[in-house]
């Protein structure tokens, strides 16, 4: 699987475009704005995108969603479907952050933990990943090493728990018992920031290292 980080927005959200390399088959993982820019990605990299995945439901990762689905013809999948509210909300958090209006939409499709999305001759594992927001899902591409973490881990850091329905416990529970045991060699893309290492960050990062728990 290869895979294209495209910043968007204010925010710098981290929107991938992934795909398969056999087949040219992919998808957009979190698109959170500039929906023309990421249309021209894909048509420079000659993708053909066949879904939209979605970790979970703050605007500033799914804000070009609806745009892109119409434009392309594709369904919007994910996250879990404890993010209705966030979905729901959507208007309001543009109004908060002083953001042009932004219709509530709601995903195709909800995901949970445990589900395989394919993508060409690849697939994605689902992994429930609440506590940044309780609906929130990562995907993993196990052959490749690459996880999809959306705000859950960062270089250094770790996801926001202060808005309505988020959990530090289950942030935590999520990255030690769910994230760390995929490897130490897996390669994660968050939603903001640079890239690093389930390893590097187990051993270093000041929120979530091993000697933290």
């Amino acid at each position: 699987m290869r895979y294209r980080t495209l910043p968007v927005t204010a925010f710098q959200q981290n929107c991938s475009l992934v795909w398969c390399e056999q087949s040219g088959r992919g998808a957009l993982i979190d698109p959170g704005g500039e929906p023309d820019r990421l249309l021209w990605a894909v048509e420079q990299e000659g993708v053909t995108v066949e879904r939209i995945l979605l970790t979970h439901g703050h605007l500033d990762h799914v804000g070009a969603a609806p745009s892109l689905a119409r434009a392309l013809g594709v369904p919007v999948e994910g996250p879990s479907q404890r993010e209705e509210e966030w979905f729901a909300a959507l208007p309001r958090q543009a109004q908060y952050f002083g953001l042009p209006h932004l219709d509530a939409f709601f995903p195709d499709r909800w995901l949970e933990g445990g589900e395989q999305i394919a993508i060409g001759e690849s697939s994605l594992e689902v992994i429930a990943t609440p506590g940044h927001t309780p609906g929130h899902i990562v995907f993993f591409e196990p052959t490749a090493r690459l996880l999809f973490v959306g705000d859950v881990l960062f270089a250094g850091s770790i996801g926001r728990t202060d808005f309505p329905g988020s959990s530090q416990r289950d942030l935590l529970d999520a990255i030690h018992h769910r994230l760390y045991p995929l490897g130490d060699d897996v390669t994660f893309i968050p939603g903001h920031g640079p890239n690093s290492t389930l390893g590097h960050e187990r051993r270093t990062n000041p929120f979530a290292a091993e000697h933290q728990r």
